[in-house]
């Protein structure tokens, strides 16, 4: 049985591992290299069920070792995983969120390695009798979140990025959103990342297969979400099948407590596979009437295909009183009562040219209150109070 596995193809490094561990029971199982888009070779020729502790060596691409640490620290949540490199502060975060749990210098002497073996020993321990009494049998799925509307620039990425940040308060690393608009996607922009991977990515064969695999293909928010944009090109887009987006979205409600959707302006097929996945639907329209009458057009176009939740949210975005419209007029028109009232706003507009959603910004102004609205109506406590309250007359 080998307690530590090291992936290295530094002979000099693994001579040092091994003269640590001398004494020590259990040995060393030492792989030149793994593949990070397919780590299942690796457990695959593991001579035991579980080590305790991984150390990604020298000579290994820091892009393909924060790949496999990602993978591990979801597969084996409890494991040790050691990066060995310099500690340098942009190095150390993004370790951290790849859940790598020490760093050790590549100059290590043989003692100065066995101290933080044994420390990893010990915290794998610890953390293999927290799982044993904390993990539950049967994980129930999360909320699938969908927000759509049948016109563009209502606001609707707007609004999806800012139910994912109060979400991610709620559940820190609990939430995922997902840019289903695959041609021409806003959430990398409106959450200021530039992501390595994006959902042609996630859709693959080997993401599709292994959820695990997936889950190293989503981009750390420093918000404690996770994000999924948009293929880079709108070519990519054409692609990906609804087929894939209904398998993905299932993926990531069994590993997430929420699973944010942004979908395309109108009802295409992606976006049809993504409301089926749904538990709940959020609509938004602007306090104008072209877009009032699409989202009237696109709820009966719903209704007779049966694929209206019940547990629908209309949103009334950059409301205004003086638009010459009331909420009366937009209920009577769409034939449902609108939900919540999010008033127009300059901070909000802001927010969003700097990529960073008002919600995070942390600012006061009567919009946050409207999406703080929103984003209480996915809270269960609040659910399993207010279900008699879920639909009420919102004034503008």
């Amino acid at each position: 049985m080998s307690r530590f596995v090291l992936i290295t193809p530094n002979a000099d490094f693994d001579a040092r591992v091994r003269q640590a561990v001398a004494g020590v029971p259990g040995g060393v199982q030492t792989f030149a290299f793994v593949n990070p888009a397919n780590p299942g070779e690796l457990f695959a020729n593991l001579n035991q069920e579980r080590p305790e502790v991984l150390i990604l060596g020298p000579d290994v691409p820091i892009e393909d070792a924060l790949r496999l640490a990602t993978v591990f620290d979801v597969q084996l949540p409890e494991l040790s995983v050691i990066l060995v490199g310099e500690p340098e502060p942009d190095f150390v975060l993004l370790a951290m969120r790849a859940g790598i749990r020490d760093i050790l210098s590549p100059a290590s002497d043989p003692a100065q390695i066995r101290v933080l073996l044994e420390r990893a020993c010990q915290s794998y321990a610890s953390r293999t009798r927290a799982t044993a009494v904390q993990q539950p049998d049967n994980k129930p799925k999360g909320l699938v979140i969908g927000v759509f509307s049948p016109k563009g620039g209502v606001g609707k990425t707007t609004i999806a990025t800012n139910i994912a940040i109060g979400l991610g308060q709620v559940a820190p690393m609990g939430v995922v959103i997902v840019d289903l608009d695959l041609q021409f996607g806003d959430v990398a922009s409106g959450l200021y990342l530039n992501p390595e991977h994006t959902v042609t990515d996630a859709v693959s064969a080997s993401a599709s297969q292994d959820s695990l695999v997936l889950k190293a293909f989503l981009t750390v928010h420093p918000s404690s979400i996770y994000a999924l944009c948009a293929p880079r090109t709108p070519v990519e887009a054409d692609d990906i099948t609804p087929q894939q987006v209904s398998r993905l979205i299932e993926q990531l409600a069994e590993q997430f407590q929420y699973v944010v959707v942004d979908t395309a302006p109108g009802l295409p097929e992606v976006g049809l596979a993504a409301m089926e996945q749904c538990t709940d639907v959020v609509w938004v329209s602007a306090m104008d009437v072209p877009s009032i009458r699409g989202l009237r057009s696109g709820l009966e176009i719903l209704r007779r295909l049966d694929l209206l939740p019940e547990t629908r949210h209309v949103v009334l975005n950059m409301a205004d009183s003086k638009s010459g419209l009331s909420v009366q007029d937009v209920e009577a028109t769409i034939g449902a009562p609108v939900d919540v009232s999010i008033p127009r706003s300059q901070a909000v507009a802001y927010s969003t040219n700097r990529g960073i959603p008002v919600l995070q910004d942390g600012r006061k102004d009567p919009a946050v209150k409207g999406l703080r609205q929103l984003v209480t109506r996915f809270d269960p406590a609040w659910r399993a109070t207010a279900q008699k309250k879920l639909h009420r007359r919102v004034v503008v």
